[in-house]
């Protein structure tokens, strides 16, 4: 046989088994294989997805029947890029498609009714828009539809009342308008409507709801609801949550909610309800475990039949209720949860309140009640939570309280408690808040254990009549964040062990009668943010090592006896406050602070010179010889040229020694194609190029040789370490690494560029690109601040938003910033906004994307959201309430933390404000003449992404689209009507009986 028929005969049966090996697939795979073919696969999630399979029933996501066909496919958080797979619905019986938070996008396709078998469909969190299809109906068996968190706009198809079987749809967040969908009223078989955060044309409820006779939960917060919630509710026998908050509704609290016989949970906040809690019909609602009527105005007292029911959480906070607390509330057999705060009610706490009850939450603060602490509060050992602020309580704190394991916050400032704190409590192994502030507690702090408070972060004892040193083993808490001590009567010297909190960013021991020296250890404090020691008995001279502290920006040590000069370390500190009056220091003030804003910080020291002070006296006998100052001038001069030559000649030497020897640089990464080199940054880094601090180390401008211009952050040498410990990493050196290689593959207009990382000896050096007009927060809240007007303000909210979503959607694993504040947004040449500063960011992998657990709170006060300051506990929804925070800062002006807020923040002052005066009581007198319309929609957002539930806050993307769509001109206006109440109106329909605001 020839050698040529041999060859043809092999390669005939390489191709027939190659052709039969590739058609192995049954024809369920092959349509997986072609759906995976449109898709785009970042974490080759679909990797296992094998053409050279037999069956795809092993494949990751995808479950099939007993025959082998494909019933289910299952991709939760895969990733997954590009347009809906129309191929998935070309599986027979296919009745499970769900695909939620990746990063499809482009339309939902009508076809999609050609997967005819569905029953559970889950598109949400994904990146789809344009319009709902109208041809969903057609899918006759879908009993599950959830489209939340995606950019679907236009009406809801009028057609969905043709849904028979359909039990839950779920459109949250998104960008519906029209009016609300009547037609869904036909749907009887519906368990769950949840339309929430849409654009629906405001209108009143409509009263065909009461048709869904099988509804159980009901989501329709900021649907544009007013008027009152209708008699027909009283048909809905079955609902057990309904959520109506953030709508305009008015009138008194309406009697038919109380006839729901199963009702579980309530929630009506942020309307305008008003008039008293009716005092009866509560008794019928034998189902009822848990209501929540905070943010309204009732008045009167609580309902003594309210509170015989078996309730296991009641929130009334945030009303003008007046009376006692009922004492039947203590026989609830089930509370754990009992929120009363801002009201004005009166008298003693219940007696045996925590005595039956697995009591966890209590939070009675700002009313007027009187009295002792019930012993009885933790005897179920449930509490958590203690918040008793702002009343007039008295007597000592109850012994029990000390052998409450459980408990992790304790804040009763503002009473009148006295004696000394039981000294078990300073020993609790959870607690991580200690707030007793302004209250008359006496004795020592030598009972602060050194074997418990094992998480305490916060220790708020000012304004009390505390005494005695402060104990050397304060040092041992090492996750303390804050001491707040002042307006005590604590002596001795301050203990160097203190200065060994490397978590440590305020440090309030004034108006004490502490003596002594400021330990030179207090360099050692890298996060330190204030210091203020003013009115003490400290002398010596003020140690020129605060100057190392990177990032304080508040310093007080006036009222003392310091004395010497002022130290030329402060000179390089960014100081928002300084004070150093009234002290003995002599010499001449530094130039830096010959300025206003530091005319009153030298006051009280005579023997100072220089800036605002005329003291500095010329030596007269010096201007009388100019013959021999001309002569000292010639020496100078040729002394100057000498000493010149030699720095030349060394410098030239030792770059022809480095050129020989090569430079003492190790090459970490560069992530961009330069046009310098290292060892050009190495010989920028002096303190004159120093342009700001952060928590790790110092930020200097370099100028290159070829005319660009760099910022340079240089580590310090501990600030790794550090760092990680600040944001529970305690990751080893390697994994800072990678995440270091990560942040520097990032490529978005919004975040700013890491040009390039490298080691020099001990320290690590990132090049970032330099952002000529600071950061925002400069901007806004300094004299420069008149300079942006709104429509700048408004572009770089934008820019962040889109940089943050970046963050958060598109990255994998998505990052977590944490720090979001307005100093970590930068400005370049054209008022480009870039996020800065990832020293605590954080990688969020957990498969479901829920929240992750930190030692200690990283972030910024004013900024850090309610959940994350007392659960430590943080997820994207955390930078969602730290940018809701800075959304109100461009808003009003104002910053997140201001003495005129008394001790409030500036989300909660503006949630107070807007709720009892109006959106134009914080707008910031500058935008006078501004788009009011524009930016109260722009407030409107803000206020959403600061909302106390983490899940009530919208996503990334969502914020985005809601930016974007206020410049819209059809986008709801606020519009006030004849009774003073603002509610939501298109301008188009705005009717002559109400005004544009």
């Amino acid at each position: 046989m020839p050698p040529s028929f041999l060859m043809l005969h092999g390669l005939l049966l390489i191709i027939a088994f190659n052709t039969t090996y590739t058609y192995s697939l049954n024809q369920e795979g092959l349509h997986l294989i072609q759906a995976k073919s449109t898709l785009t696969d970042p974490t080759a999630i679909l990797s296992d997805w094998n053409p050279t399979d037999h069956t795809p029933c092993n494949w990751t996501g995808i479950t099939c029947s007993h025959s082998g066909y494909v019933t289910s496919i299952r991709l939760p958080s895969a990733s997954l890029a590009g347009p809906f797979p129309t191929a998935f619905c070309r599986l027979p019986l296919l009745s499970v498609l769900s695909l939620p938070d990746n990063s499809l996008k482009s339309t939902i396709p009508p076809n999609i009714s050609d997967c005819r078998n569905l029953t559970y469909l889950d598109l949400s969190a994904n990146y789809f828009e344009g319009v709902i299809p109208s041809t969903l109906p057609d899918i006759l068996n879908l009993v599950y539809v959830d489209f939340q968190d995606n950019s679907l706009s236009g009406e809801i198809p009028a057609v969905f009342g043709n849904f028979r079987r359909l039990e839950t749809i779920n459109l949250t967040n998104n960008l519906l308008n029209g009016s609300f969908p009547v037609a869904l009223t036909n749907v009887t078989s519906l368990k769950e409507l949840v339309l929430a955060y849409n654009y629906f044309v405001p209108g009143p409820i409509p009263p065909q709801l009461g048709n869904l006779s099988n509804v159980e939960h009901m989501w329709l917060s900021s649907c544009g609801f007013y008027g009152t919630i209708p008699d027909t509710f009283s048909q809905l026998t079955k609902l057990s949550n309904l959520e109506l908050s953030y709508n305009s509704l008015t009138g008194p609290f309406p009697d038919i909610v109380f006839q729901f016989r199963n009702l579980y949970q309530v929630e009506l906040y942020n309307n305008s309800f008003s008039g008293e809690l009716p005092k009866k019909g509560w008794s019928n609602l034998t189902a009822l475990r848990q209501i929540d009527l905070s943010i309204n105005s009732f008045t009167g007292t609580i309902p003594v039949e309210l509170c015989k029911l078996p309730l296991a959480s009641l929130g009334l906070s945030d009303n003008k209720l007046e009376g006692l607390i009922p004492e039947s509330l203590a026989r609830s057999p089930n509370l754990y949860d009992l929120r009363l705060f801002n009201n004005s009610l009166i008298g003693p706490i219940p007696n045996d309140l925590g005595k039956v009850s697995p009591l966890k939450t209590l939070d009675l603060s700002y009313n007027k009640l009187f009295g002792e602490i019930p012993s009885s509060l933790c005897e179920q050992g449930a509490l958590v939570d203690l918040v008793l602020i702002g009343n007039s309580l008295s007597g000592e704190l109850p012994a029990t309280l000390g052998d409450c394991k459980s408990l992790e916050r304790v804040r009763v400032s503002k009473n009148k408690f006295s004696g000394e704190v039981p000294a078990a409590i300073w020993g609790l192994p959870h607690v991580y808040l200690l707030d007793f502030a302004e209250n008359l507690f006496s004795g020592n702090l030598s009972s602060i254990n050194s074997g418990g408070l094992l998480n305490l972060s916060s220790i708020i004892i000012s304004g009390n009549s505390f005494s005695g040193g402060i104990p050397e083993k304060i040092g041992s808490l090492s996750k303390l964040v804050e001491l707040f001590a002042s307006d005590n009567k604590l002596t001795g010297e301050i203990p160097k062990s203190l200065f060994k909190l490397n978590h440590l960013t305020t440090l309030d021991l004034s108006e004490n009668d502490l003596s002594g020296e400021i330990p030179d250890e207090i360099e050692s404090l890298k996060q330190l943010n204030e210091l203020n020691l003013a009115n003490n008995k400290l002398t010596g001279e003020i140690p020129n090592q605060i100057g190392n502290l990177p990032v304080l920006n508040y310093l007080d040590l006036s009222g003392n006896s310091f004395f010497g000069k002022i130290p030329s370390g402060l000179a390089s500190l960014m100081l928002n406050k300084l004070n150093l009056s009234g002290n003995q220091l002599s010499g001449e003030i530094p130039s830096v602070f010959h300025k206003d804003v530091y005319r009153d910080s030298f006051l009280g020291n005579p023997e100072l010179c220089g800036g605002f002070s005329p003291r500095c006296v010329e030596n007269n006998q010096s201007r009388s010889n100019h013959n021999l100052w001309l002569l000292r001038f010639i020496f100078v001069f040729a002394g100057i040229v000498l000493v010149i030559g030699v720095i030349w000649f060394v410098f030239k030497y030792n770059s022809i020694k480095k050129t020989n020897q090569g430079v003492s640089i190790s090459k970490w990464r560069s992530f961009h194609k330069l046009g310098f080199s290292e060892s050009e940054i190495i010989h920028l880094l002096n303190e004159n190029n120093v342009i700001g601090s952060g928590a790790s180390g110092k930020v200097y401008k370099a100028i290159l040789s070829n005319g660009e211009s760099v910022a340079v952050k240089k580590l310090w040498q501990s600030s790794l370490k550090n760092e990680e410990d600040g944001a529970n990493l305690n990751s080893p050196k390697d994994e800072f690494e990678s995440e270091v290689e990560t942040l520097g593959k990032i490529r978005h207009k919004n975040i700013v560029r890491l040009w390039c990382c490298f080691k020099s000896g001990n320290s690590r050096l990132l090049v970032y690109e330099y952002m000529p007009n600071g950061s925002l927060g400069d901007r806004l809240h300094s004299t420069k601040g008149r300079l942006i007007d709104w429509s700048m303000r408004f572009k770089i909210l934008v820019d962040a938003a889109e940089g943050l979503l970046y963050l958060h959607h598109d990255c994998v694993p998505p990052i977590v910033h944490r720090d979001v504040k307005s100093n970590n947004i930068l400005l370049d040449e054209d008022y480009g906004a870039r996020i800065a500063d990832f020293g605590v960011a954080k990688f969020i992998n957990l498969p479901n994307k829920g929240s992750e657990s930190m030692s200690v709170v990283a972030g910024s006060r004013g900024y850090i959201a309610p959940e994350y300051a007392y659960t430590l506990r943080v997820n994207e929804k955390s930078d969602i309430y730290s940018f809701g925070v800075v959304i109100l800062e461009l808003v009003t002006g104002r910053k997140p933390i201001d003495p005129t807020f008394d001790e409030r923040d500036l989300a909660t002052w503006v949630q107070t404000t807007v709720n009892q005066k109006g959106r134009d009581h914080v707008v910031d007198d500058e935008l006078e003449y501004e788009s009011k319309d524009q930016i109260y929609r722009v407030l409107d957002i803000g206020l959403l992404c600061i909302n106390p539930l983490p899940m009530n806050r919208p996503s990334m993307r969502t914020v985005v689209n809601l930016l974007q769509e206020s410049v819209v001109d059809s986008k709801p206006k606020p519009m006030v009507n004849k009774d003073g109440k603002v509610t939501p109106c298109f301008e188009e329909d705005c009717s002559d009986e109400a005004s544009l605001v």
